[in-house]
């Protein structure tokens, strides 16, 4: 089976190889993205061929293969995960001029191994006929006991969550960081369950007042489909914490070339092409994440939650913390 295995993974690498194709393991799966690889073909006649899977799955994947993998590119979302991968000899240093004048400095590697592609805010949604928009500060402030009962967040082995607690950890210490953990599993509706959408749908539906969910998912329902979701998005309205302060936590989806990747011409090509003003056009306009210039979005959407500050940290550090941000969750009984 093994063997079969590999001379099936040196079938499709040498065909990428003849063809000039590049080969793209992805986390991501979104509509944008299918238009993206299309018109990446469309512009350099490159073919992407894409290899979907979890980031676990896949960076796993990317080990077991080891130097026989196709990949020339893995997309991701989360810092963390990126950081990860690099730390696993997973990926392989690029030189690219346009990178470096597309991607902000604290949403690339320092290195030079991973770029940001597209911005995610990680925001409080509330329910405006429950709460005022007055009583509401920054996520610290969520571990205050008026909020007892009335919040609802997914749980702590999510990576958005998992960043969000590694960037309280580097901002306010160890021992603030796990307190705050602590008192917002207090002051929890229910049990974490479900993803950022089903935080969403728990408010409008009265389950609870607030939730801390990204950016995007409020987009995805506001132009579902489903006439249910779209009702939920109607109910909510966002706010940006921390804007007295630091900056409202923001993470990123990114890309890297691998370090099995024998295309590297092109694979570099492919992310300079996403960090270009059209491609960012497409992430806000088809999945309603922020462009890289975050301010500077055409989306009406993402214009009407209004302009924000985001915390400029280094985004490396979200997976510099990650293994601290998990023990905490677990010692402030996150679950």
């Amino acid at each position: 089976m093994f063997v079969k295995k590999m001379k099936l993974l040196t079938m499709f690498y040498i065909i990428s190889i003849l063809t000039g194709d590049i080969n793209v393991y992805t986390h991501r799966h979104y509509d944008s993205d299918k238009i993206l690889f299309q018109d990446f073909t469309n512009l350099t006649g490159i073919k992407v061929n894409v290899i979907k899977g979890s980031a676990d799955q896949l960076i796993q994947r990317l080990q077991t293969e080891g130097e026989n993998s196709p990949a020339d590119i893995l997309l991701t979302v989360d810092a963390g995960r990126l950081v990860r991968a690099k730390n696993l000899n997973l990926l392989q240093k690029i030189s690219s001029k346009k990178l470096l004048q597309n991607v902000p400095k604290n949403m690339r590697d320092a290195e030079n191994y991973w770029f940001g592609l597209s911005v995610r805010a990680r925001v409080i949604v509330y329910a405006e006929d429950r709460v005022n928009k007055s009583e509401l500060s920054s996520y610290e402030d969520l571990a205050n006991s008026k909020w007892k009962g009335r919040i609802v967040v997914r749980s702590s082995n999510n990576i958005y969550n998992q960043s969000l607690m590694a960037s309280l950890i580097e901002s306010n210490g160890h021992m603030e960081a796990l307190n705050w953990a602590e008192s917002v599993r207090n002051n929890m509706a229910r049990k974490p369950r479900g993803n950022d959408r089903d935080q969403a749908r728990a408010v409008a539906s009265g389950v609870a007042d607030v939730a801390i969910i990204n950016t995007y998912y409020l987009g995805l329902l506001t132009n579902s489909s489903d006439s249910a979701d779209r009702e939920v998005a109607r109910k909510l309205n966002v706010f940006f914490p921390n804007q007295d302060g630091r900056g409202t936590h923001i993470n990123i989806s990114g890309g890297a070339v691998t370090a099995s990747s024998k295309n590297k011409k092109d694979a570099v090509r492919f992310l300079e092409f996403l960090t270009e003003k059209e491609s960012q056009k497409i992430f806000s306009e088809n999945n309603y994440e922020y462009p890289l210039d975050y301010q500077n979005t055409d989306n009406e959407l993402l214009i009407s939650w209004g302009k924000f500050k985001a915390d400029n940290m280094d985004l490396s550090i979200l997976g510099r913390n990650n293994a601290e941000a998990v023990r905490l969750f677990d010692l402030a009984g996150w679950k």
